[in-house]
């Protein structure tokens, strides 16, 4: 069975760092984009930033120049380390993939920034 499993969310404080990683796992033949995205209560998912198969990425413009996405393609691993963290940017984030032809979802870990 494929499927991504994100870790590493938690409770930081305003100002803070954390890095979140996400890992696929079954039998894949392929993974094209890996992409991270978030959802904040009574918000709609948004996109943060993706990573093509080499070394291609883009960022939403509320992340650029904090967050940074980074993969290992022999790990089948995504990163997302985030920097400089705001109480905004409380939500639950998720991993998303296109591997072997369809979309593939993580079940989401939570990110809190609070003092």
């Amino acid at each position: 069975q494929v499927q991504l499993v994100e870790s590493g969310g938690g409770l930081v404080q305003p100002g803070g760092s954390l890095r979140l990683s996400c890992v696929a796992s079954g039998s894949i033949f392929s993974i094209n984009f890996m992409r991270w995205y978030r959802q904040a209560p009574g918000k709609e998912r948004e996109l943060l930033a993706g990573i093509t198969g080499g070394i291609t990425t883009n960022y939403a413009d509320s992340v650029k120049g904090r967050f940074t996405i980074s993969r290992d393609n022999a790990k089948k691993m995504v990163y997302l380390q985030m920097n400089s963290l705001k109480p905004e940017d409380t939500a639950v984030y998720y991993c998303n993939a296109y591997m072997d032809g369809r979309y593939y979802w993580g079940q989401g870990t939570q990110v809190t920034v609070s003092s």
